[in-house]
C-alpha cells in the first residue's frame, strides 16, 4: 500500500513538473517571438523617434536647444537670457542659410572669463563696507576686451553678462578692433562723498588691475562711473603698476583722454537717428522728441538735437520727469548739467520753474511726440509705454541706453512700422570714441575736436549702412534694423572665431 502511494505521488509530481516546464517554455517562446516581431505600438515609437531625429536637424530646433541649455546652465540670469533671446531670434534667418554659425553662436554665449571679487572699503565715519566687483571678459576674437564699468546697486552677474554680450556685437559694428567685455559693482555712488568714492575706487582697482591692460582689457565708464571715478581708478592703477598707459578710456584731457569722449554716446545716437531718418525720406528738423535720463548720454543727446534743429521736450531721472512745452532750451540744459554733474541733485528741484512741468514717479512715454530716445536704463519701455508712443504719433525710436525696450515693446515697434534703431547700433558712439582714444594713446598724440567728431560721424554712418544692408539681405523687411544690427555684428565676430579655431 505504501509502495502504491509512493508510485502515484511520484507520478503526480512528474506530471506537474512537465506541465510547468511546458508552460514556461511556451511563454518564453512567445516572448522571444514577440521581441523579434515588433508590435504596432513599438513600431509607432520607432517612427516617432526617427521623425524627431529628422526634426532636430532643423535650425530653429537646434537654436531652441542651445537657448534651453543656456538657461539651464545659467538659471536666474533674466537680463542675460533676454539679451540672448532677442539676438537669437533675429539671427535665425542666417542660421537657416548657413548652419555653420550655430555652433559658433553656442560658443559665443559662454564668456571667455567671468571674474567676481570682494571690494572692502571704509567710509568717512570709519565704518567698513563690503561690495561685490565683477568683470566679464566675454569675447576677444577681434581685439582686446572693451566695455564699461557700472557702479549701481542693481549690478549683478546677470546684468554684467547681458551688457558684455551686447558689447560684443556693438564693438563689432564700429569696425574698430575691439572685443566685448563689461564690469562693475553693486556699489551706489549716490550720496557718497568724494573721499568715500575715492576709497571705493582704489579698493576696486586693487583687484581689477591684475586682469586688465592696454592690449588685454580696456575698461571705460558707464552708469555711476564718470570722469571723477575714472580718474580715481586710473590713479590707483598707475600707483600699483608703475605704468602710464592707455588702460582706461574716458580719461581726463590732460592725461590721455580724447576730445568728444564725454559727448560721444549722445552725439552718436543723434547721428545714427539722422541717418535712419534720411534713409526713409524724413528729417530731424522741427521734430518733437522725448528723451529719458539726465546723465551723460541724455545731456549730450539733447545738445546735439538742438544743434540739428529738433525740439527736445523731456528729461528724467529715477524720481520722475520734466516736460517743457516749447522745448528744452540751451540755458535750461546748462542748468540741468550743473544740477546733475556738480550739485548731484534731482530734477524734482526744478518743479518750481515756471516753464517746467514736473511729473513725480512717472516716465515720459505718454507725451505726444514724433521721436522717442530712451537714454536711461534697461527695460524702461514696456508694452504699455510702446502702445502709448504709437497712439501719440511717434514714428521713430532710437536707443541711447542699453536694451531699454523690452521684447513686447520691440514687437509693438515692428507691427506698427516704427523706425527702430537698436542700442547696439544707435548708442555705439561712446565705445567708438573710446576706440579712438585707445588709438591716440598708442600713437602718443591727440586729435582735434573736429577730427574726432568727423570720425564719429563717419563711424555712425557706416554702422547704419551696415545694419541697413544686413536687414535687406536677411531681415523680414528693409527697415528691420534690429535684425540688421545683430546679423552684421555677429558675422564679423563669428568668422573671426572660425578662422582662429576652437579656443
Amino acid at each position: 500500500m505504501n509502495k502504491k502511494k509512493l508510485f502515484f505521488g511520484l507520478g503526480a509530481l512528474a506530471a506537474v513538473g512537465i506541465g510547468a516546464f511546458t508552460y514556461f517554455k511556451l511563454k518564453d517562446t512567445k516572448e522571444t517571438e514577440s521581441s523579434k516581431k515588433p508590435t504596432e505600438k513599438s513600431t509607432k515609437k520607432k517612427t516617432t523617434k526617427k521623425q524627431c531625429k529628422k526634426f532636430e536637424c532643423n535650425a530653429e530646433c537646434q537654436l531652441n536647444n542651445i537657448i534651453k541649455k543656456m538657461k539651464e546652465r545659467d538659471p536666474n540670469q533674466n537680463e542675460f537670457h533676454q539679451a540672448v533671446e532677442e539676438v537669437s531670434k533675429t539671427l535665425l534667418p542666417l542660421f537657416e542659410k548657413e548652419d555653420k554659425y550655430l555652433s559658433v553662436f553656442e560658443r559665443m554665449l559662454e564668456p571667455e572669463r567671468a571674474l567676481q571679487f570682494r571690494v572692502p572699503w571704509m567710509d568717512e565715519a570709519g565704518k567698513k563696507h563690503i561690495n561685490r566687483g565683477f568683470r566679464v571678459q566675454f569675447n576677444s576674437a577681434i581685439g582686446p576686451y572693451k566695455g564699461g564699468l557700472r557702479f549701481h546697486p542693481t549690478v549683478n552677474l546677470s546684468i554684467v553678462k547681458f551688457l558684455g554680450f551686447e558689447q560684443i556685437l556693438k564693438n563689432s559694428l564700429t569696425t574698430l578692433p575691439m572685443g566685448g567685455g563689461k564690469g562693475g559693482s553693486d556699489f551706489d555712488p549716490k550720496g557718497k562723498s568724494n573721499i568715500e568714492i575715492m576709497n571705493f575706487c582704489r579698493a576696486f582697482m586693487s583687484e581689477l588691475y591684475r586682469h586688465i591692460g592696454p592690449n588685454c582689457d580696456v575698461p571705460a565708464g558707464d552708469i555711476g562711473v564718470g570722469g571723477r571715478e575714472i580718474g580715481y581708478l586710473y590713479g590707483m592703477y598707475k600707483k600699483i603698476t608703475a605704468q602710464n598707459e592707455g588702460v582706461l578710456t574716458g580719461k581726463g584731457r590732460n592725461w590721455g583722454g580724447s576730445l568728444i569722449r564725454p559727448e560721444a554716446t549722445g552725439y552718436g545716437l543723434v547721428y545714427y537717428l539722422d541717418n535712419m531718418l534720411q534713409a526713409n525720406n524724413k528729417t530731424l528738423k522741427g521734430k518733437k522728441v522725448l528723451v529719458s535720463g539726465s546723465g551723460n548720454v541724455a545731456q549730450y543727446c539733447v545738445e546735439k538735437l538742438l544743434d540739428l534743429g529738433a525740439i527736445p521736450l523731456t528729461m528724467s531721472d529715477s524720481t520722475g520727469y520734466i516736460f517743457v512745452e516749447g522745448g528744452i532750451t540751451r540755458k535750461l540744459l546748462q542748468d540741468i548739467m550743473t544740477l546733475k554733474n556738480v550739485k548731484r541733485g534731482r530734477l524734482s528741484s526744478l518743479s518750481k520753474v515756471s516753464e517746467i512741468k514736473y511729473h513725480d514717479g512717472k516716465r515720459p512715454w505718454g507725451e505726444e511726440c514724433d521721436i522717442a530716445l530712451p537714454c536711461a536704463t534697461q527695460n524702461e519701455i514696456n508694452k504699455e509705454d510702446a502702445l502709448a508712443l504709437v497712439k501719440n504719433g511717434c514714428f521713430a525710436v532710437a536707443e541711447g541706453a542699453n536694451m531699454p525696450s523690452d521684447p513686447d515693446a520691440q514687437d509693438i515697434y515692428m507691427k506698427n512700422q516704427i523706425l527702430y534703431g537698436p542700442a547696439k547700433a544707435a548708442n555705439a558712439g561712446g565705445v567708438a570714441v573710446s576706440g579712438l582714444e585707445m588709438s591716440q594713446n598708442s600713437l602718443r598724440m591727440n586729435w582735434t575736436r573736429e577730427e574726432v567728431d568727423e570720425k564719429l560721424q563717419n563711424i555712425m554712418k557706416n554702422i547704419f549702412n551696415a545694419t541697413q544692408q544686413a536687414a535687406s539681405l536677411y531681415g523680414k523687411n528693409d527697415i528691420d534694423y534690429l535684425a540688421g544690427a545683430n546679423i552684421a555684428g555677429f558675422i564679423k565676430v563669428a568668422d573671426s572665431m572660425i578662422n582662429q579655431g576652437i579656443l
